[in-house]
């Protein structure tokens, strides 16, 4: 058996105040599913998804029993698709040298925060582009920062979350530090009157707006659109209201998965990526129905901030697996981050005259519910 690092465990728990931390918004922000934690790397499970229930009817009293109505039981793959590690090792001879100077174990210390660091913000960075990619609707203007003037686009957001049926608890709206600093010199949040408390006037700190936890993540950066131009729906009787799948023409140039369309005013976020002349936009679809040869607009590069309701995406994370019966290691030991909660494992692995060692993780992210999920734009 290996044995266990009880000389790291002060290191490594100090670590994790000792080195400057990205804030992460997006990974308290979504839900953690126990079963997927323990699937195999690129091993599939899947989640359900029950379907809307669209056979109401009128009750009619009678002798016969009510006909059964079958439904189709969706479902989303989540897999844990990435096992990824942070090194850095020593030589007896260097360990020696730094103890005349700041002492191996000082920095040894930030060594492993500094891993832990890189690795969960990779985990914040691929929530947030599962996030970009399934977005429902947006609200806000590319190129204009959000929280200019007023609380008008978390507002927006939240009539998005709203008309699609989102659950009323547990959303968050996980920003960027720009949009933060708007919302922090605006007079509703800093006035304490206005606002009930000095929180965000003396402490900075960002309060709970129209039902939305608001988090700030350093991951939010400016999401690469398609080329895409002058394009126009392409079917003779148009689309009703909840269609997904478009077809297009006219224009020219690519429109991307996570892309953002302007259709009749409405923004849409794009599932998949145009192909053979179709366009798919996720869940619910159109909010109303469209006319062929309405102009569809590719809307230009931004970030994204992104409002969701915890069920929208699930993260499933785990400690990679060693062989049953051991391996090279001498020593393992699990350290959850107290930012994120996200548990990882310090591996320290013997050579000749030296030692490496790996913080290690294993994740994957999945989006269950585009309809809970909403982009401002900025």
């Amino acid at each position: 058996m290996a044995n266990t690092l009880t000389n790291l465990i002060p290191d490594a728990y100090v670590a994790l105040d000792v080195v400057s931390r990205e804030l992460t918004g997006f990974i308290p922000s979504v839900t953690r599913d126990a079963t997927a934690d323990r699937v195999a790397k690129n091993q599939t499970v899947r989640s359900f998804i029950a379907p809307a229930n669209a056979a109401a009817g009128n009750i009619t009293p009678s002798m016969t029993a009510p006909a059964a109505s079958d439904q189709t039981i969706s479902n989303v793959a989540i897999t844990i698709e990435k096992e990824r590690f942070a090194p850095f090792s020593w030589t007896g001879e260097e360990e020696y040298a730094v103890d005349q100077g700041p002492g191996f174990l000082n920095i040894r210390q930030d060594q492993i925060a500094q891993a832990i660091r890189v690795l969960v913000n990779e985990i914040e960075t691929d929530i947030y582009n599962d996030a970009v990619t399934g977005v429902s609707r947006a609200t806000g203007t590319s190129g204009t920062d959000p929280f200019g003037s007023s609380l008008a686009d978390s507002a927006n957001a939240r009539a998005i979350l709203d008309d699609n049926g989102a659950p009323l608890n547990s959303r968050s709206l996980v920003i960027n530090t720009v949009a933060g600093a708007k919302l922090r010199t605006l007079t509703t949040l800093v006035n304490v009157a206005d606002a009930g408390t000095s929180m965000t006037l003396r402490d900075g700190e960002l309060l709970n707006i129209h039902g939305f936890s608001v988090k700030e993540s350093a991951q939010i950066t400016d999401v690469t659109v398609g080329t895409g131009t002058s394009y126009q729906i392409n079917n003779g009787g148009g689309y009703a209201a909840g269609a997904t799948s478009l077809v297009v023409d006219t224009g020219s140039g690519t429109i991307l998965a996570g892309d953002v369309l302007t259709i009749d005013s409405i923004k849409y976020g794009v599932k998949t990526a145009l192909a053979t002349g179709t366009v798919v936009i996720n869940e619910p679809g159109l909010q109303a129905a469209v006319a062929d040869n309405t102009a569809v607009a590719v809307n230009a590069i931004s970030p994204r901030n992104i409002a969701l309701s915890q069920n929208a995406i699930v993260l499933a994370t785990r400690l990679p697996v060693a062989p049953r019966d051991g391996d090279q290691a001498i020593g393992r030991e699990v350290i959850t981050d107290p930012r994120t909660g996200i548990s990882l494992e310090l591996v320290k692995w013997p050579g000749y005259d030296m030692n490496v060692y790996h913080v290690r993780c294993a994740w994957g992210v999945s989006v269950l519910k585009p309809e809970c999920i909403a982009a401002v734009l900025g």
